[in-house]
């Protein structure tokens, strides 16, 4: 096994911890709507996280045993002179895997080379994850196809190095992960050659995964990083999650809407986890929009490598299979409420309740066509209680049969425990005290409800931003 050197610390206003314990090879701005809401969007930037974004930063984390993480400078980017854009999530033992990828026709090579090595694989055997930010590798034809490849090979070499499993011939162990400008290259030799110094500083402590975090992020002003324990009713054993994920723009759910790792040392059989991931995404990264626009690149992967003990959850038929299920769906809900919360030039964090709908269906469909409505998510920005802009849009939903007229509901529902604002009931506009629906407007967060009739159905919960001058400013010179 290589020394290993230990990361310098995040540049950062953070505190990680300083132990550190390396056993890869053992058998284990501008001034928003709200003049107090300071956003600066160019990242890597400065490399400071806006100080109405730090609360979302974690000083701590209780991390999943077995995994470790590192990140080193490529300069994928050339403008890129300063920060880490290479990150490596590895594990001591092979792990089961699974993945759920973008539906955009034009799907980037590392989505097209991850998912056929999780599919020859079974779902079985998998020990690392390998992202690069900068330069997403979509639509760069055969060449970019190889371009993936040699990053999961060259990843497989550093085990192979260190004298553990190496790969059969035409299975990698790695998956690979790429975001950034689209139509453009990877400079692939210079990641290549800095894959060995990520692994050779690789490491469990948190600076190592903040790190990690932080170098995935293109437009984000801050790293996404949760960590959770938890136990399951089949095992006395205390378990951990760690998620990190990447997204700020070009977020709408077809799938998931960016890029995500989720890690647990729980021990899951491999079809059981593609079964837990694909309900939680439903309700966590498939429950968000900031533009309306789904990328080319989303991936979300979810690795357990077993290492916690216990007896292997199998199928929906296991002990724990469920709990298990509640636990990763409200992770991965609160690691998705992150990405909208650092929404390009957003300046508001809005939950949108739609209930009483015939299905679930009908009410995500609902909800969905309200959180990415401009005229909507531009009102907003504009502290406007324009109900009249969320009734439109209910009614535009495309396929739903839900929604009765006379019967729905429009409020707003502060976040700070006062009185909703009724703004239209049973179809009945309602005399708006504007002066309340503005102090309302002018908190960070907020939850619009819309009950589409008065016969109790079924409920589905979205999460969107407003849209602000500075997201046309961002992606006016995103490419340049």
């Amino acid at each position: 096994m290589r020394h290993r050197v230990a990361s310098p610390p995040l540049i950062m206003a953070l505190n990680p911890s300083s132990s550190c314990r390396r056993l890869l090879s053992s058998s284990v701005g501008r001034v928003t709507a709200s003049s107090q809401q300071i956003r600066h969007y160019a990242a890597p930037g400065e490399g400071t996280v806006p100080a109405a974004k730090q609360k979302y930063v974690p000083t701590t984390g209780i991390y999943p045993k077995g995994f470790l993480a590192s990140s080193a400078h490529v300069g994928v980017k050339p403008s890129n002179t300063r920060f880490d854009d290479l990150c490596l999530i590895a594990s001591s033992v092979p792990c089961s895997a699974a993945a759920v990828f973008t539906k955009n026709k034009f799907q980037a090579a590392p989505v097209t080379v991850s998912r056929e090595i999780i599919k020859s694989r079974n779902g079985a055997g998998i020990r690392a994850v390998v992202v690069n930010s900068g330069c997403a590798n979509a639509v760069t034809g055969a060449g970019g196809v190889e371009d993936a490849k040699a990053m999961g090979k060259e990843t497989d070499r550093c085990f192979e190095e260190d004298g553990t499993e190496s790969q059969t011939q035409d299975q990698s162990q790695t998956v690979v992960m790429s975001t950034g400008v689209i139509g453009q290259r990877l400079p692939l030799k210079k990641i290549l050659h800095k894959i060995p110094t990520a692994y050779d500083t690789l490491g469990d402590t948190h600076a190592h995964w903040l790190r990690a975090a932080r170098a995935i992020c293109t437009t984000d002003t801050f790293p996404k990083l949760l960590s959770r324990p938890f136990t399951l009713p089949n095992s006395s054993t205390q378990y951990s999650l760690v998620g990190m994920t990447k997204g700020a723009g070009m977020i709408h759910p077809n799938m998931a809407t960016l890029l995500g790792i989720l890690c647990t040392d729980a021990p899951i059989a491999p079809a059981a986890l593609q079964s837990l991931l694909n309900s939680a995404i439903d309700k966590s990264f498939n429950s968000i929009s900031i533009d309306g626009d789904t990328s080319t690149n989303d991936t979300v992967a979810l690795l357990a490598n077993g290492v916690g003990g216990g007896p292997q959850i199998t199928g929906p038929e296991s002990a724990g299979y469920a709990e298990m299920q509640t636990v990763l769906t409200d992770f991965a809900a609160d690691l998705a409420k992150l990405v909208v919360r650092d929404g390009e030039g957003a300046t508001k964090f809005v939950t949108i309740r739609v209930t009483n709908a015939a299905d679930y269906a009908d009410a995500k469909k609902v909800a969905s066509t309200i959180a990415r409505s401009p005229l909507v998510k531009t009102a907003l920005y504009g502290k406007d209680a324009n109900w009249g802009r969320i009734l439109c849009a209910t009614g535009y939903a495309e396929g739903v049969e839900s929604v009765v007229p006379t019967e729905t509901s429009v409020s707003f529902m502060p976040t700070d425990g006062s009185p909703e604002l009724k703004l239209l009931v049973g179809g009945e506009p309602e005399a708006v005290d504007e002066k309340r629906a503005a102090e309302i407007l002018e908190h960070e967060d907020l939850e619009i409800v819309v009950k589409l009739s008065e016969t109790k159905g079924e409920e589905a919960v979205y999460y969107t931003c407003d849209f602000s001058h500075e997201y046309v400013t961002i992606n006016g010179d995103y490419r340049t």
